[in-house]
């Protein structure tokens, strides 16, 4: 079948191949504190919250899928480390919020962040002209998702 002209394939291929590839690229954030690496679930968590605007707890764990237990113990582990920092509601006591403390920005940033190095280890299992073709291919892919107003 065809979707805008292409093959479905096409799509699906890139549609599997592009989160996978963004995972491959990214290093492993570490805790700005110098207390060790993140774990996909902390990172994701991080990149939830916000310096300013708290979250609450409860909503947290329902927006990521998880028990509010584990993300109880998720956010003790974070806030151990100084990423995080959880207070009552000011409005409601029974409520906890979270916000990212400055080291946990840091964190969260670097989680996003492209590693070169993968990226270079990746291409160096290419040949030559494959390592040009993927880059090229690349660059007319930004250019479209440009042209769409997609970036």
């Amino acid at each position: 079948s065809k979707y805008y002209g292409l093959r479905m394939s096409e799509i699906a291929t890139i549609v599997s191949a592009l989160p996978f590839l963004e995972r491959a690229c990214r290093g492993r954030a570490h805790d700005a504190t110098g207390g060790g690496t993140l774990t996909a679930k902390q990172a994701r968590t991080l990149e939830q919250l916000d310096t300013d605007d708290p979250v609450m707890v409860t909503e947290l764990a329902e927006y990521l899928g998880v028990a509010a237990s584990t993300m109880s113990l998720n956010l003790t582990r974070l806030e151990g480390a100084g990423l995080v920092r959880r207070s009552r509601d000011p409005d409601d006591a029974r409520v906890m919020n979270v916000v990212l403390t400055s080291n946990g920005a840091a964190a969260r940033d670097q989680a996003r962040s492209i590693d070169a190095q993968r990226v270079a280890a990746m291409l160096d299992r290419l040949r030559p002209e494959e390592r040009r073709g993927a880059a090229e291919t690349l660059a007319r892919l930004a250019d479209a998702a440009r042209a769409a107003g997609l970036g």
